[in-house]
């Protein structure tokens, strides 16, 4: 696109001039322009209070900014946690086949695709995913990620009934009338196709005239059934369906909505006890998700039915700031991210702070690869943080609030922008207190608290030596108060129901509830919510029910880039702050990746620092170097060229790189490596020392292979084969020309009698 000046000054104008302007600016530009040229970097030089060095640094700074253009389409590729884990890599190399790109990425020579990598997209229970402009594509492997842009492709500028020949015969009801259909539209639901499922039941509203009311809802929890579908009768008689598809949708129309008969092989059966569904929930405390997929995200008064904004009413009634620091500090509840310090002493801090003005800061940038909770709960429930974030300002004199989230997000930041707009109109918003949402522009570090700040003000996101913290002198050098989103979300059900109700679950030390976004190698992938005490065996397998693959359950990555692999054998550890942390690994956010016995642990750890090198602002020295030296000794051990005494080398480098940095970066990325080489190192000394990756996984020490006697000469491998490394003739037992082999797995994904063995 042409360099349009107006258009950028339009843009200045109704951004601002200030410094704080910048990425708002830089946003809306790239928005427009689909890039960043040099000459709109000028001229907004020219046009505000900012430097042109300060917008070159910022521009460079965050993944999300671009400085040449891009096709007509951007498509993500998500190398997450959960992604990588479930191959990524074949993706992105299929779709670089495919548009005939790098598998790193690439603009199409027509221009019509742009491809790119992400850290993550957060809809980690659908591994591999990838996004197309801002619509989400899950549960993709080498063959779907090709037919996704095909068929993306197809659809574009196409228009047409989505009922097709859909015929209904409204016959007597039998079971009753449907008064409501809840669908669930979260970035999960609709990744799996959720969408389609809504406008077949839009259309088929108006043209059969139902009288039944259409709704969206965020996520249940359930994301391994996606899309779900939940119907509720004129008599209040509920039923659920999990993994309709258009095909299914239809049949539910006819048959359930039109003739009142269940489509019976579909159904969720959250009460019966046995069931998969049941077994999901039952040993869950939905706290923070307790509206998450009962209520529409966008409707304040659904919400307020909920018994929404009822907390506030009580606090600013007939509480004092001091009595609400009091009732979240008797809950126990801790920060649901980081370090999980006590809530209720960091406001009590914020809250004696001298100040004229303070600041309230939800920090949404989940930015840890294997996280989706911040999302769910935004998406979900967008009404209950804000809730959360006016009691906190009531509390310490606050009057203004920000919520810092993820761009990558854009289903929360368009429902937090329509809870804010109604929070406004109802007056909650607006008087005393308002809350402005700022979009991160990609840069992990911005989870830490005065990166944070420092992006807000329009800055890199550059952590700064605390103290002060934030409490004392956080945005713009006054008093801030920053917790995160499930932080926030507590605090209404506290405010409700007592500092004892909440404090009655968990540990001594570790109270009330945690939210998990479980994915990986698990059956039951989803937002779970449970109580602190709880095992993580319990999670894994009682609530995940085990490995997806029936295979033993090898570790669990616990607490993102800054957590560490725990080892089955430790499965009967505790959630609990310090138990978890006795491990070597984190709570953190709450990411849970699920790993079973193919899983390689040099290989994960390789992923985490070559994340976490990517990630460093480059502040520190020891951060900014001394993970890349780490991350070349990994590569050198999975490409087969370790060397002795390369274990030692990464232990020395890693405690350097603990103690020699400035913020929780750089301190806890050496923990995915210590706490594999701690339960792992078998592995590692069997890749230096033998040439071997017991897990298969490490394509220079691996070789696919056909077995002769179970090779049925089907043709499938062969077809699949991006290099044409396996001839033979059909129905005899196939080949592969180890010289040509690029050890991808495509052959081993795809075939269908499990010939191909791996060396």
């Amino acid at each position: 696109m042409e360099f349009d000046a107006k258009a950028v000054d339009r843009i200045i104008e109704e951004k601002g001039k200030k410094m704080q302007a910048t990425i708002p600016i830089l946003q809306a530009v790239q928005k427009e322009l689909r890039y960043l040229p040099i000459e709109a970097l000028e001229q907004i030089s020219k046009r505000t209070e900012i430097p042109a060095a300060q917008l070159y640094g910022v521009a460079t700074f965050y993944a999300q900014f671009r400085l040449s253009p891009i096709g007509r389409h951007l498509i993500k590729v998500c190398h997450g946690t959960a992604c990588h884990v479930a191959g990524a890599i074949g993706v992105s190399e299929s779709l670089g086949d495919r548009l005939n790109v790098s598998a790193h990425g690439g603009t199409t020579e027509d221009k019509e695709f742009t491809m790119e990598s992400v850290a993550c997209l957060g809809c980690c229970s659908l591994a591999p995913v990838l996004m197309i402009d801002e619509t989400v594509y899950g549960k993709l492997n080498r063959q779907k990620a090709g037919k996704t842009i095909d068929a993306f492709c197809k659809c574009q500028d196409k228009e047409g009934d989505p009922l097709g020949d859909l015929k209904i015969d409204k016959k007597e009801l039998g079971g009753g009338e449907i008064a409501e259909v809840l669908i669930g539209l979260g970035s999960c639901g609709i990744a799996s196709g959720g969408k389609a499922v809504f406008d077949i039941f839009d259309h088929a509203k108006k043209k059969f005239g139902f009288s039944y009311v259409l709704k969206e809802v965020g996520c249940i929890g359930m994301c391994h059934c996606e899309p779900l579908v939940e119907f509720v009768a004129r008599d209040g008689t509920k039923t659920f369906y999990g993994n309709i598809d258009a095909v299914a949708a239809k049949k539910l129309l006819q048959e359930h909505v039109a003739q009142g008969k269940p489509l019976e092989k579909k159904i969720i059966d959250l009460e019966k006890e046995g069931s998969e569904e049941h077994a999901f929930y039952s040993k869950q405390v939905r706290i923070v998700l307790e509206n998450c997929g009962r209520i529409d995200p966008e409707s304040i008064e659904e919400y307020v039915r909920a018994g929404g904004y009822t907390a506030l009413e009580k606090v600013k009634k007939g509480m004092t700031p001091e009595q609400v620091v009091a009732e979240i500090k008797a809950s126990g509840l801790r920060g649901r991210g980081g370090a999980g310090f006590s809530t209720g002493m960091k406001w009590d801090f914020c809250r004696k702070a001298a100040g004229d003005e303070k600041y309230v800061i939800c920090n949404a940038d989940e930015g840890d690869p294997g996280a989706f909770m911040d999302r769910s709960v935004l998406e979900s429930d967008p009404h209950r943080v804000l809730e959360g974030m006016m009691i906190c300002a009531h509390a310490i004199g606050a009057t203004h609030g920000y919520i810092y989230c993820r761009a990558e997000y854009p289903l929360a930041v368009k429902r937090l922008g329509i809870a804010i707009g109604q929070a406004r109109e109802k007056g909650y918003l607006g008087k005393h207190f308002d809350i402005i949402v700022k979009e991160g522009a990609g840069a992990f570090v911005c989870g830490e608290e005065t990166a944070l700040i420092a992006s807000i003000e329009g800055k890199r996101g550059m952590p700064r030596v605390r103290p002060p913290f934030p409490a004392q002198s956080g945005l713009w050098g006054k008093p801030t108060n920053i917790n995160n989103v499930e932080t926030f979300a507590n605090v209404p059900w506290i405010i409700l129901n007592g500092a004892a109700a909440f404090a009655k679950y968990g540990t001594e030390k570790s109270k009330g509830s945690k939210v998990f976004a479980l994915a990986g190698d698990v059956k039951r992938g989803g937002l779970v919510e449970v109580p602190m005490g709880i095992t993580l065996w319990e999670i894994i397998n009682d609530v995940g029910g085990g490995t997806v693959s029936g295979r033993p359950v090898k570790a669990v990555q616990l607490g993102g880039p800054s957590g560490g692999c725990i080892p089955a054998k430790l499965m009967s550890t505790v959630v609990d702050y310090d138990a978890v942390n006795a491990t070597g690994a984190i709570m953190g956010s709450g990411g849970m990746v699920v790993m079973d016995d193919r899983a390689c642990m040099v290989d994960i750890a390789k992923f985490f620092l070559d994340f976490t090198q990517n990630e460093s602002c480059g502040k520190c020295t020891f951060c900014r170097i001394g993970t890349r030296r780490m991350l070349e000794i990994l590569t050198r051990i999975t490409e087969g060229e370790g060397r002795k005494g390369d274990i030692e080398l990464l232990e020395e480098l890693a405690e350097q790189i603990k103690t020699s940095s400035l913020c929780g970066l750089g301190q806890t990325a050496p923990n995915p490596v210590l706490t594999t080489l701690k339960y792992f190192r078998d592995e590692y000394e069997a890749h230096i020392n033998e040439g071997r990756c017991p897990a298969g996984k490490c394509r220079a020490l691996i070789e696919y292979t056909i077995s002769a006697e179970r090779c049925t000469g089907c043709g499938a491998c062969l077809k699949i084969c991006p290099v044409k490394a396996i001839e033979g003739e059909k129905k005899k037992a196939h080949l592969i020309l180890q010289a040509v082999c690029t050890q991808c797995g495509a052959c081993q994904q795809i075939c269908p009698v499990d010939a191909i063995d791996v060396k």
